[in-house]
């Protein structure tokens, strides 16, 4: 099963490279993108026709209405604090879901003003299909219906050839309404002992970054008592084994989830990408349910609503998954440090974006001592650079892991361990990994603007191109700018401490850490703006950090007589990982001393 991990290829391919960067790694890359398109001002959009039923069907199917004409076509609304809805008569389907608290973007007005309408009669249609005894098929989506309203709840009855089928919705609290079905005489026209749930879905744009909002939409469902969860983002579902507990077609906020009492069987769905216009995705469920002696008595339930966590887990039904915060160790970091931190300090009253400026500096006081080290490291490797490069000189001609094992024999003597360099490195991936889950999708940001950026959740286009770049867009982010400038700054400062590759062939790190930077802004260009702002003021910190330790800390000539002190010693016992590597390089240099005599004799 293809599978969607949050990531759109721009952000997947910078973010690979920014991980293997920082951890050390030598390897160089190709960017292989495809140009994010987007829709024009004002360009009109056509109506997309939903996707067929992706499950196998007889040829010929029974069209009960063939007569309807739209003038008898009639919507029953019902509404509380959170739902707008509007029941149509054809086909007793929810036409209109309207989210009351909250809006969609307006590309005109550049801000959160429309309504936000996750169902909007011509995006979404769903019924059940029966096969009759002659082999025909046919649907309610098919049937007129009567309505009889009784408050918030709406019954809605049609006869299909003498068998009369109820669909009973009653409006509840906290997004959810009661969908019951009831049939009576169905078991006269059908021979089989199931039907089909089919729904059709087209995923209308609410936010403003379509790409982000694009990669975020896909079906998820979970099975196993509850237990499981699963989620495809690309091109087909299939369960053909599990009972799903429920399905959901998520958006980047939203989502909209179908719960059915008894599971839904054998399951199939499509979804294919939208290039442009007002819609995303469009999407094709297929689902059995069973019937009882021919008759169909069930109750279902459907949700529509916003992935606010502790809205999603006061349902106790798993709803939770719904919200990407990234997995195991990721999205535990989120849950427990990140959304409680945010929270804690949103509840002072502070702009969204002063809030991120807190939590940033939370971040590097509790990675202080560790970054600490790592800069005294720096300033030892500085120190010691004379030393290193006379080994350099005097084995100039040497064997290469020869020159490598007296440059580690320098490195142990005066008590520098190269290796604790890589910790803060790989502390800090999977910080970044969770604030890149953490911004785009936590819905208290949703709509907040700080200076320029009018959401922090997108990109901000105060900049726009008259042009698209590849891999740029149509706009330039300045809060992308501004970190891409200030990681450059950092890097200039700190790429003298980088030792370049003495092995021939080797890629030259400094070039590499020159390159990162650039390829950051084409990261953060289309990221929401929240992340750009937070590892602005990071890496801005990080400058601050680096002039403090050199000029008030960390004294070179105090640290030059310690390593000396340090060489009058016995050599520190070497550490496991240590002692692997040397051993792991005298016998790659033995080996090449054999092959060497080996090639000499012959």
């Amino acid at each position: 099963m293809q599978q969607n991990n949050g990531l759109d290829k721009n952000q997947l391919i910078s973010f690979v490279l920014f991980s293997l960067l920082i951890m050390g790694a030598m390897f160089y890359f190709q960017n292989k993108q495809a140009t994010e398109q987007q829709l024009a001002e004002g360009q009109k959009t056509t109506q997309v026709t939903p996707a067929t039923p992706n499950a196998t069907k007889p040829a010929v199917v029974a069209n009960l209405n063939d007569s309807v004409q739209a003038t008898s076509i009639q919507q029953v609304q019902l509404k509380n604090k959170e739902l707008t809805v509007s029941i149509s008569t054809l086909g007793g389907q929810l036409s209109t879901v309207e989210l009351n608290e909250y809006k969609a973007y307006n590309k005109n007005t550049d801000v959160n003003d429309k309504k936000l309408l996750l169902f909007d009669q011509n995006n979404s249609s769903y019924g059940f299909q029966f096969k009759d005894k002659t082999g025909k098929i046919f649907s309610t989506k098919d049937l007129v219906f009567t309505p009889t309203q009784n408050g918030n709840t709406v019954t809605m009855q049609a006869n299909a050839n003498g068998a009369v089928i109820q669909f009973i919705y009653t409006l509840l609290g906290k997004y959810t309404i009661d969908f019951n079905v009831k049939t009576q005489g169905l078991s006269q026209l059908v021979s089989d002992t199931k039907a089909d749930f089919v729904w059709d879905f087209t995923a209308r744009q609410h936010e403003k970054g379509r790409s982000q909002e694009q990669t975020h939409t896909e079906f998820n469902y979970v099975f196993d008592n509850y237990s499981s969860f699963d989620y495809d983002g690309r091109t087909t579902m299939e369960e053909p084994d599990e009972t799903l507990n429920w399905l959901a077609i998520k958006q980047q906020f939203f989502a909209m989830v179908i719960e059915p009492q008894n599971g839904f069987k054998n399951s199939q769905g499509s979804q294919d990408m939208i290039d442009e216009g007002d819609f995303l995705k469009k999407f094709n469920f297929n689902g059995q349910v069973d019937l009882a002696g021919g008759e169909m008595s069930q109750n279902y339930k459907w949700y529509f609503m916003p992935l606010d966590l502790p809205l999603l887990k006061s349902y106790d039904k798993n709803f939770d998954e719904l919200l990407p915060l990234g997995w195991s160790f990721i999205g535990t970091l989120n849950r427990w440090f990140f959304i409680p931190m945010y929270n804690l300090i949103s509840s002072w009253g502070l702009a969204a974006g002063w809030v991120i400026f807190l939590m940033t500096i939370i971040v590097k006081i509790i990675l202080s001592p560790v970054m600490f080290k790592q800069h005294k490291l720096s300033a030892m490797m500085r120190v010691i650079r004379p030393e290193i490069d006379e080994v350099n000189a005097k084995y100039k001609d040497a064997d290469p892991m020869k020159k490598q094992q007296e440059t580690m024999a320098v490195y142990r003597k005066a008590g520098v361990n190269q290796m604790a360099g890589c910790l803060p490195g790989l502390l800090q991936v999977p910080i970044f990994y969770a604030l890149f889950r953490f911004f785009p999708n936590m819905i208290d940001l949703r709509g907040k603007s700080f200076w320029f950026a009018k959401d922090l959740t997108a990109y901000d286009d105060v900049i726009k191109l008259p042009f698209s770049i590849p891999l740029l867009g149509d706009h330039l982010s300045i809060f992308a700018i501004a970190c891409t400038v200030v990681i450059l700054i950092y890097t200039v400062m700190t790429a003298g401490n980088i030792q370049q590759p003495t092995q021939e062939g080797m890629p030259n790190m400094k070039v590499i850490m020159y390159i990162f930077p650039i390829t950051f802004l084409f990261f953060l260009n289309t990221s929401a703006s929240g992340l750009s702002w937070y590892y602005f003021v990071s890496n801005a910190i990080n400058i601050l950090i680096i002039l403090v330790i050199k000029y008030w800390i960390l004294d070179e000539k105090k640290i030059h007589a310690q390593i000396q002190a340090n060489k009058l010693k016995e050599p520190k016992k070497e550490g496991k990982l240590q002692k692997r590597m040397r051993v792991m390089m005298e016998k790659a240099q033995e080996q090449q001393k054999l092959q060497q005599q080996q090639s000499k004799k012959k």
